[in-house]
Formats: structure tokens, C-alpha cells, sequence
């Protein structure tokens, strides 16, 4: 049986600071600014945006099927080769240079834009799984829910701080201001830079490191590590069955993260204050809503506490969608709100589920994983995440450009059902008890 013991607060600090460096990439770019620029202004096709929003959700979905492809072969690499910081210096640094690049990205350079959003987005996930591979090693796991929910709830910290500033310092996404809020890839770009420099100097690559093998040595060695994982999957059959439920509700995430701003600027047309305060008020939600989570799964399980975030997402989405006509009820009853300003109070709500459920999926695999094969079995987790995130941004894209983008959000609460109803088929103590016994 492997030992499981609980790294230092320093140890444990330097890989949460990777998720408070990489969620300037994640707001600025995916979530807050970029989206909204690249849909509005890049490409530009008012009023509806059908096209923009299709080239966005294509994009994106390419990044991840590239990380599909990538993800579970790179992890058995890292494992045979003890590579875990290599690989994830390697992603670090791919990311902050695309990034950067974005600012060359002007109207009518959609296709530049495109090309981007491909790499740096990639770089971007494929580092997420490079990161999440060291958690297993970072604690038993009776504490890997706070670690993981400590991690999340860093990571909000760091882009509330990177996308204030950024809006202060930027202004607002308009044609009139583009060549200020242009910076907006050199911004992200930076912050991730200096920000994860505690990561490289705190976090241990446990096991002796080995020369990298071949790029032919290197395909063989991950794709027989990962045709060995799959023949085995049946010992890990929970974490099999899991990660098809993460499949589902993370293709709904994957989409609420790519689109809320752009939603919040196309169909509840919010003014530009309405926008800073649901960032603020979503990063501070998530935040709570990864740590409170977190400390529940250590309390009533992992996987119960997972199965509570899918139905408070359910509900955050049919929410969304009714918040035009929520607006009109609250009037009727004397109470003068706007339809954004209710969907201030709906995002609360969603920025809660974004955070716990995020953590409770990464804490489940987590438990689920044998340590001696923790980059692969995450890798598996990346590769469910991305496929995810491709599916779910295809279909909204083809589905917003067929219905229309507040018809098609409502997508999202079919998918966090059908993640429910796998979760069933899941036994945490089943899963646990594989992963303790060995890959």
C-alpha cells in the first residue's frame, strides 16, 4: 500500500499558486474581456454575433481536442520519466507567449485570432492536468478536499486581483477603446508569468528525474502505459464511470465559462459597472464556494458534496435563462430591478457551483488515482475535461447560431442532469480502496 503523507504549507502554497497565476488566462482572456472583444469587435458581425460566437466556440473546442490527443500520452511520460515540472515549465512558458501574442489580434484579423486562441489556449488545459497530477502526492486523503478546494479558492484570488486591475488600468471592450484594451494579452501574459515562479521553486518533482526518451521512444512508452490503464480500467471502474459523469458537467462549465460575459453583453445587455461587479461578485462566490465545498467533501464525501453542485447548477442555469422574465415579476411586485441587475444575483449562484464542483471532481480523482500513476490517471482526467469542453462549445455554438444564445444555454441544465444520473453509478469506498491497491 503506498503512504500517503502531507506535504509542507510551503510545498502545498507553491502548487496553489499556479492556480492563482493561470486564472488571469482563464478571466481575462476565456471568460471576462477577450471573449467579448474577439465576438464584438474582432469579428464584428452585429447584431447578433452568430458568426463571432461560432469562430469562438470552434476555437476553443480545437484547443481541447488537441489536448485530448496530447494529455493522456504526455502524463504516462511524465510518470516513466519522473518529468512532471519539465512538462508543466514547458506549458507555462507556451502559454505566457501566446498569450502576449494576442495583442497583435486587430479587427478584421479574425483568422490571427483563431490561430491564438488554438495555442494559447492549449498550453493554457494541457498545463491544468500537468498541475493537477501533483495533488495525489501532496497529502492523504482524508485532506485532499481542503488542499484541492484551497487551490480553487487561491485561484479565484489571483484573477479577482489580475481582472481588477486589468479593468481599472483597460476600461471597457468598445471599438473606441480597442488600443487600450488590446493590452489585454500582454496583461494576462505577465501576470501568469510572475505569479507562478513559486511554483517552480517550492513544488517537488517526486521520483528521480530521467533523461526525456525520444520522441519515438517517448509515444511508445505513453501509448503503452495508456493502452496498459485502459485494459485495467475495470479495477478502476468508479474512476472510469466518473469520468464520464465530469464529462457532462464540465462540457456545461466549459460553456457558462466561455460565454457569461458574452451572454451578459448580448442578451442581457448589462452596462459596464454591471460587468465589473459580476466579475467581483463571482470570483468572491466561487472563492467561498470552493472552500465551504471543500471542507464538506472531507465531512460527507467527496462525491455526495459533487452530486449537491450539479443540482445547484441545474438550477443556476434555469435561472439564467429566466432572468429576463424574472425581472418582469419583480416589477410587478413593486420591486424595481433591472434584468441586470438580477442576473447579479443569479451569477452568485453559478460562481458558488463553479468552484465546488471544480474542486470536488479534481479532489474524486484524486482519491481514485494510485500515486505511482498519478500523471496518467490525470492525464485521463484532462482528456475527459477537453473532450468535454470541445463537445459542449460545439454544440452551443451550432445550436446559438440555429436558436439563438439564450435558448441555447439551457443546454447546459441537460447536461449537469445527465451528470447526475451517471454519479450514481459511482462508490467513493470502492474507488479508494483501487487506488490503494496499486495501478
Amino acid at each position: 500500500m503506498n503512504e500517503r503523507v502531507r506535504a509542507s504549507r510551503r510545498e502545498i502554497l507553491g502548487w496553489a499558486m499556479f492556480d492563482f497565476a493561470n486564472q488571469a488566462y482563464t478571466l481575462l482572456i476565456i471568460t471576462v474581456v477577450f471573449g467579448d472583444l474577439f465576438t464584438r469587435i474582432v469579428v464584428g458581425d452585429a447584431p447578433d454575433y452568430r458568426l463571432g460566437n461560432l469562430l469562438w466556440s470552434l476555437s476553443l473546442a480545437t484547443s481541447y481536442l488537441l489536448v485530448v490527443v496530447c494529455a493522456p500520452v504526455a502524463g504516462a511520460v511524465m510518470d516513466a520519466a519522473s518529468a512532471k515540472k519539465r512538462f508543466l515549465f514547458a506549458s507555462y512558458l507556451l502559454t505566457v507567449v501566446a498569450t502576449a501574442a494576442l495583442y497583435f489580434v486587430a479587427p478584421g484579423y479574425a483568422a490571427l485570432g483563431v490561430l491564438l486562441l488554438i495555442v494559447s489556449n492549449f498550453a493554457y488545459s494541457i498545463g491544468e492536468a500537468f498541475i493537477a497530477s501533483f495533488l495525489p502526492g501532496l497529502g492523504p486523503p482524508r485532506d485532499l478536499g481542503k488542499i484541492s478546494g484551497f487551490g480553487w479558492a487561491l485561484g479565484y484570488v489571483g484573477g479577482l486581483v489580475a481582472t481588477v486591475f486589468a479593468l481599472l488600468a483597460l476600461g471597457e471592450v468598445s471599438e473606441e477603446n480597442f488600443q487600450r484594451i488590446r493590452w489585454v494579452g500582454p496583461f494576462a501574459g505577465g501576470f501568469f508569468l510572475v505569479a507562478a515562479i513559486p511554483t517552480f521553486l517550492w513544488l517537488r518533482e517526486r521520483g528521480t528525474p530521467r533523461p526525456l526518451p525520444t520522441l519515438r521512444d517517448a509515444l511508445a512508452t505513453g501509448f503503452g502505459r495508456v493502452r496498459g490503464t485502459l485494459s485495467r480500467l475495470r479495477l478502476h471502474r468508479d474512476l472510469a464511470v466518473l469520468l464520464v459523469s465530469v464529462f457532462f458537467a464540465m462540457s456545461g462549465i466549459y460553456i457558462v465559462i466561455a460565454y457569461a460575459f458574452i451572454y451578459g453583453a448580448q442578451v442581457i445587455g448589462w452596462d459596464e459597472p454591471v460587468r465589473v461587479v459580476m466579475f467581483v461578485l463571482v470570483q468572491i462566490t466561487a472563492a467561498a464556494g470552493a472552500l465551504g465545498f471543500g471542507w464538506l467533501q472531507d465531512r460527507i464525501g467527496a462525491l455526495r458534496t459533487y452530486r449537491i453542485t450539479l443540482w445547484t447548477w441545474v438550477l443556476a442555469v434555469l435561472l439564467i435563462h429566466l432572468t429576463p422574465e424574472l425581472s418582469v415579476l419583480l416589477r410587478s411586485m413593486g420591486i424595481d430591478w433591472q434584468a441586470q441587475q438580477v442576473f447579479l444575483v443569479v451569477g452568485c449562484a453559478a460562481g458558488m457551483s463553479l468552484g465546488a464542483c471544480q474542486s470536488a471532481t479534481r479532489t474524486l480523482v484524486g482519491l481514485f488515482s494510485p500515486l505511482s500513476r498519478s500523471a496518467e490517471f490525470f492525464g485521463f482526467w484532462g482528456l475527459s475535461l477537453k473532450l468535454a469542453g470541445a463537445f459542449g462549445l460545439v454544440a452551443v455554438g451550432l445550436l446559438q447560431a440555429w436558436l439563438g444564445l439564450r435558448t441555447a444555454v439551457l443546454f447546459c441544465a441537460l447536461l449537469f442532469f445527465a451528470a447526475w444520473l451517471v454519479s450514481l453509478r459511482v462508490d467513493q469506498g470502492r474507488g479508494e480502496a483501487a487506488a490503494e491497491t496499486g495501478g
